[in-house]
C-alpha cells in the first residue's frame, strides 16, 4: 500500500512536470506567433511544430495517463526545435540581435526552470541546443552573459534538486517510520494486554488468514476455567488476573508455534489447532487440562501459599468455511463438560463419529 502510494504520487509529479512544459511551450509558441518578441514577426515552421506538438501530446498524455512520455528526450526535441526558430528569426533582426538572443534564450530557460524544477536533466537538455546557438551567433564579448544566464539557473536546479532529494528521503523514512508504529499499534490491538494471547479481533484476523487443511483437520478447543467467578470473589481480581496469565501462559507453552491461541472471554480461551489427526488434537487437550492442573497460582501476595485450577474443554472440528457453526459445536461441547462435573474434555457429536 505504502510503495503504490509513493508510486502514485511520483507518478502525479511526473504528469505536471510534463502538462506543465506543454502548456508553457504551447502558450510560448503561441506568444511567438501572435506577439512576437523584438516585434519581428516570423512564423517559423519550428514555432508552428512546437505548437501543435505540444497540443498533441498534451492531449494524448491526458487520454492515456498511465502511458509515460520519456521527459529529457522530449526536452532535447523541443529545445532544438527552439534553438531552430532563434536561428531563423536571428536573420531577420537588423537592430542589435543580441538583445533578441538573450530574450529568446532567456524565454526558453524561463520555460525549462518553470517545468522541471527539480529534474536538471530534462532542463539541461531543454536549454542547451538554444545556448549553443546563442553562442554561436553572438560575438566574443557576449558571451559571459549567455553563460550566466544560463549558469544561474543551472545551479539553482542543482541545488534545489538536491534539497529535494534530502527531503525525498527524509519523507520515506519518516513513512516508513509511521507504518512500522501503525503495523505495532495494529498488532498490539489484536493481543489481550493482560495475557498476551490475541483477542477476538486477533482471533478473526489469524481466522481469515488461516489456509485450509490439506492432510488433516483443524480442531478447535474452548476452555473455560472451572468455579473462576467463586475464585475471584474469594481471592480478589488481582490474584485472578494473576490466574489468567499464568492459564493462558500454560496453554501457549503447551501447544505449537502454528497453533492460535485467543481470550476468547473472561476466563475462557479459545485454541486451534491446525492440521493434526484427532487423537494428537485429544492427546494436546489432555495435556492442557493436565498442565493447567499442575500449575501452583499463589492465592494471595504471599507466594507460599497456593492453590490449583481446573479447566473444562470443548473440542469440535474447526471449519474454516462455517467458523461460527464449529464455535457453536464447540460450545456446546465445552457445556456438556461443565455438565458432566468439570475438569474434563468433552467431544462435540460430529469428533464423537469419527
Amino acid at each position: 500500500m505504502t510503495a503504490q502510494s509513493w508510486h502514485a504520487l511520483r507518478h502525479k509529479k511526473y504528469q505536471f512536470s510534463l502538462r506543465l512544459f506543454l502548456l508553457l511551450n504551447a502558450f510560448s509558441a503561441l506568444f511567438s506567433i501572435f506577439s512576437p518578441l523584438y516585434y519581428v514577426s516570423a512564423l517559423t515552421f519550428p514555432v508552428v511544430a512546437i505548437f501543435l506538438l505540444s497540443l498533441a501530446l498534451l492531449l494524448w498524455h491526458w487520454k492515456f495517463e498511465t502511458h509515460k512520455i520519456n521527459i529529457p528526450l522530449t526536452s532535447l526535441l523541443f529545445g532544438s526545435l527552439w534553438a531552430w526558430h532563434i536561428v531563423i528569426k536571428t536573420r531577420q533582426v537588423t537592430y542589435d540581435p543580441f538583445t533578441w538572443l538573450l530574450l529568446a534564450f532567456v524565454s526558453v530557460i524561463f520555460i525549462g526552470a518553470l517545468a522541471f524544477a527539480t529534474h536538471i536533466k530534462a532542463f539541461t537538455l531543454h536549454s542547451l541546443p538554444a545556448f549553443l546557438v546563442c553562442i554561436g551567433l553572438s560575438s566574443h564579448e557576449h558571451w559571459p552573459r549567455i553563460f550566466y544566464s544560463f549558469a544561474l539557473p543551472l545551479a539553482a536546479i542543482a541545488i534545489h534538486q538536491v534539497i529535494q532529494k534530502r527531503n525525498d528521503r527524509f519523507a520515506q523514512q519518516l513513512l516508513y517510520q509511521l507504518l512500522e508504529e501503525r503495523e505495532t499499534l495494529t498488532d498490539l490491538s489484536m493481543i489481550d494486554p493482560l495475557t498476551g494471547v490475541y483477542n477476538r479481533r486477533g482471533l478473526q484476523n489469524r481466522i481469515e488468514n488461516l489456509p485450509a487443511a490439506e492432510h488433516h483437520e483443524h480442531f478447535i478447543l474452548l476452555l473455560d476455567i472451572d468455579h473462576f467467578k467463586a475464585y475471584n470473589d474469594r481471592y480478589g481480581h488481582m490474584m485472578g488476573d494473576q490466574a489468567l496469565t499464568r492459564v493462558s501462559a500454560a496453554i501457549r507453552d503447551t501447544v505449537r508455534s502454528r497453533d492460535i491461541v485467543a481470550r476468547f472471554g473472561g476466563e475462557e480461551f479459545l485454541v486451534l489447532l491446525t492440521s493434526l489427526t484427532r487423537d494428537q488434537a485429544c492427546q494436546t487437550a489432555e495435556r492442557i487440562r493436565q498442565q493447567i492442573i499442575d500449575l501452583k497460582i499463589s492465592r494471595s501476595l504471599n507466594e507460599s501459599t497456593s492453590t490449583t485450577l481446573t479447566v473444562s474443554i470443548g473440542m469440535g472440528i474447526f471449519d474454516t468455511e462455517n467458523t461460527e457453526s464449529a464455535i457453536e459445536k464447540a460450545d456446546k461441547a465445552l457445556y456438556e463438560a461443565k455438565h458432566r462435573g468439570r475438569n474434563n474434555i468433552f467431544l462435540s457429536r460430529e469428533l464423537q463419529a469419527i
